[in-house]
Order: structure tokens, then sequence, then C-alpha cells
């Protein structure tokens, strides 16, 4: 496995660390190839419950794509450049946005381009309070091609995303946070434990339980309120036969009288 992504695992958490410092880790085609095969071998690994993805270093989570090798793409042409780039980015994100264990982003830096929708693509994301973020390809003459044109309005609403898609400039944590596009800020020294804490209390329910909840809103953002109630109905139902539902229900049950009296509000039974 190419050291262009470093991964470590304790305690059922895998950190996949982007580790190329010395160009602010930027994507090149042969780090997205090692995420992909990464989060493979992590799928398949049922003792991992849960992965963390970082920067190496403390300058940067990502500062995008590889610009010297997507140029020599372009220089090929449209069917080279989507090819290469494009399709290859693209499976990156859906990967990770579709993956069936929680995927939480650790923004230690800079995460632009590239490296910002990595984190749009995560399920969750804690950032430092040094993470800075931009959209920055409308400067290079083109939009978004890893799915940013498409998530961050999802995240963010339409107009915030424009703002970020459209400027190109460069916004904070804080305002990161107020877009929906990561859940927590906390002091740099503080990211990985906070990380850590995320996964952790995710990884005490069942494996079952955790895949089904994020297939089902993953899938249903994408489709009308009717198809993604089928959805969630699907996956409750692969849910029934479970140890885990049953279990559940037998120590809820459990701690619980038999008899009680009538509720003061009518709906504490539902």
């Amino acid at each position: 496995m190419t050291d262009r992504v470093l991964c470590e695992i304790t305690d059922t958490i895998a950190t996949l660390t982007l580790n190329r410092p010395d160009k602010l880790n930027a994507i090149d085609y042969a780090m997205a190839d090692a995420i992909l095969a990464l989060l493979d071998r992590v799928e398949a690994d049922d003792a991992i419950r849960a992965i963390i993805i970082t920067g190496a270093g403390d300058r940067a989570f990502s500062a995008g794509a590889d610009i010297h090798q997507f140029a020599s793409s372009v220089a090929q042409g449209p069917e080279a450049a989507v090819r290469d780039f494009v399709r290859r980015g693209q499976a990156m994100t859906a990967r990770i946005e579709s993956f069936c264990k929680p995927i939480i982003t650790a923004v230690n830096g800079l995460a632009f381009g590239g490296g910002c929708e990595i984190v749009e693509a995560s399920h969750l994301s804690v950032a430092s309070n040094r993470a800075l973020f931009a959209k920055p390809e409308i400067k290079l003459g083109m939009l978004p091609t890893f799915g940013g044109s498409q998530r961050l309005p999802r995240l963010a609403g339409r107009k915030r995303a424009l703002a970020a898609l459209l400027t190109g400039e460069p916004f904070s944590p804080a305002s990161a946070l107020e877009m929906g596009l990561v859940n927590q800020m906390v002091p740099h020294n503080q990211l990985l434990t906070a990380a850590r804490t995320l996964a952790a209390t995710i990884i005490r329910h069942t494996p079952q339980a955790v895949a089904a909840t994020l297939a089902a809103a993953t899938r249903g953002l994408n489709m009308d309120i009717a198809a993604g109630l089928l959805v969630e109905s699907e996956q409750f139902a692969r849910l029934v036969s479970t140890a885990g539902l049953h279990a559940g229900l037998k120590a809820w049950i459990g701690q619980r009288p038999l008899s009680r009296p009538v509720a003061a509000h009518p709906l504490e039974h539902s």
C-alpha cells in the first residue's frame, strides 16, 4: 500500500492520514486510489467500527487536488481529464459519502478544493480552530469536480454555497460550523481527541443500526420524501431479525415496570 495515506487502527477506530505534508497533502491520483483501497479494506474488517480522516502535519488537512498532475490530464483533452481526474475524484467522495461505517473528518488545517469536498462527503466533521476552508476552483477557471457543486448547496443552502463557490474566498471554521459543513470546532490540540470521542459515542450502538441509519439518511437526501420513506422502511426490515434489536428492546423493557400509573402526558407511551 502506498504511503500516500497512512492507516492506524486503535480500539476499533481506523485513522487515515493524508500523507503529503510537503505538498499540503494535495490529492494526487495515487492518494485518491489509496483512499479507495483502504476503504475497501476497512469495510471488510468487522473489527473496525469507525474511520477518522485527517491530514499529516499542522498546516493542512488537504489543500486540494494536485494541480500539476491535473494540468497534464487537461492538456490531453476532455476525455483524459474527465477519466483521470473527475471520475476518480467523484468515485472517492461518493465512496466516502455512501460508506457503511461512520467517517469523521478531523480538519487540522487548510481544507481547500478537493480537501473541502472530502469534508463535504464525510458523515461528520470536527474542525480545529486553525482550520480554513475554501472553494477556489473558480479561480482556475473551473467548477468543483469531486462533487462540491452538488454537496455544498445541500449542506449549506443555495446562497451560502454559491457565495463560497463563486468568490473562491476562504472562510473560517466558525463559518463552516454555521453553514453545517462541520459539526464541531475545537482547540487545535483537542482535535483528534474530539473526533475519537465522537466516534466512540457512535460505536456504542450496534453496527447494523449504524449502517442502516447511514444508508437511510444518505440515500434519502437524494430522493423525494416518499422514496426516502421506502428506504427507511427497507432498512428497518433488515434490522427486525437482528440480535441487536431484540437485545435493545429487551433491555429497554426491562428498565420499566410492567404496570405504570396513567401518564400525565398523552404522548408518553408513544
